[in-house]
């Protein structure tokens, strides 16, 4: 089986005055949602094997907690993520099709949509994701990555 995790970024500051959305860092809050959500993936044994990252703040310093907890994997930050819908991160994931394991690190309503699509087949289907949600989708490893395809094998928020 291929495993596909979403992870959302956890609670960011509010923008401050000229701040871009790029820019905001995560919150106290969200510092402790993101370990929280290394430790849910540590102990759930979904350390994945590649990590793709926004390039927003926010995504990153998620992404640096989460990696304090489980340790060192490979990532790699991509602009394609931010502001991504749905049919844009499945090109991405599926452009990673190698990896048993892949970690998308981002935002919504992307990454929720993506996890309705992949699993119903609608992207209107969706539930909601929290700051520091996380989403696995199990999938056979030989198909390629499209509308329901995928079983939502586990779900988390802090």
């Amino acid at each position: 089986m291929r495993e596909l995790i979403l992870l959302r970024h956890a609670h960011a500051e509010t923008a401050s005055a000229g701040e871009a959305d790029l820019d905001r860092p995560l919150s106290a809050e969200g510092l402790a949602e993101a370990e929280a959500a290394g430790k849910w993936l540590a102990e759930q044994k979904l350390v994945p094997d590649c990590v793709l990252c926004s390039p927003a703040r926010r995504s990153r310093e998620t992404l640096e907690a989460v990696l304090g907890v489980v340790g060192y994997v490979e990532q790699k930050i991509d602009d394609s993520i931010y502001e991504a819908q749905p049919g844009a991160l499945i090109a991405l994931a599926d452009a990673h099709a190698d990896i048993d394991r892949l970690l998308l690190v981002g935002h919504n309503p992307g990454l929720e949509q993506l996890a309705a699509l992949m699993h119903s087949g609608q992207s209107g289907d969706y539930r909601g994701m929290p700051p520091a949600g996380i989403a696995v989708l199990s999938m056979p490893k030989d198909v390629a990555l499209e509308p329901g395809v995928a079983r939502l094998s586990a779900f988390w928020w802090p």
